[in-house]
């Protein structure tokens, strides 16, 4: 296990490889997404969200391998957003269907938005579970989630996610 508050750094060097995209074409819809770094070493995560067939979100989501959490209280990502709502979604395993997850409003400039891991609810496909809140010590898999109820662009930027006090 590792044992860092870095989660994900992007930069020229850093592996995106690892990072999956997931859109709602996996339900049918028709919502497109891609996720690459650029010049300025930035995550970019853009695409376009489809509301044909039922559609209407797309993510991105890493496997992280097992990190422990430790002392650490808050998740903060280093993100600049188009000033619409995304969300972050936690797993402590690979081993379960659900989701922790934190809704939060960008402002369209450069940001740290700090998520106090008590806070993250459980959800699984969107719907919210009569399980506790986050109280896990372990990270294995993080993702950011674009919803929307209208067809829609959208575009985040994000230098990191880490663990923090």
């Amino acid at each position: 296990m590792q044992s860092i508050n870095s989660i994900f750094e992007f930069n020229s060097n850093c592996d995106i490889d690892n990072w999956q995209i997931i859109n709602d074409v996996v339900m049918g819809g028709r919502s497109t997404a891609s996720l690459f770094v650029d010049e300025n070493q930035n995550g970019v995560f853009e695409g376009y969200i489809s509301t044909e067939n039922n559609g209407g979100f797309s993510s991105i989501q890493l496997n992280t391998g097992k990190i422990e959490i430790g002392s650490f209280k808050n998740i903060e990502l280093n993100i600049k957003g188009d000033g619409s709502v995304y969300q972050i979604r936690l797993k402590n395993s690979n081993k379960v269907a659900h989701s922790y997850t934190y809704n939060f409003k960008t402002n369209g400039n450069w940001e740290k938005i700090l998520i106090p891991l008590v806070e993250m609810e459980p959800s699984f496909r969107g719907y919210s579970l009569n399980l506790p809140n986050f109280n896990h010590s372990t990270i294995e898999r993080i993702g950011v989630l674009k919803s929307s109820k209208i067809n829609t662009k959208f575009k985040f930027l994000i230098k990191s996610l880490k663990l923090v006090n």
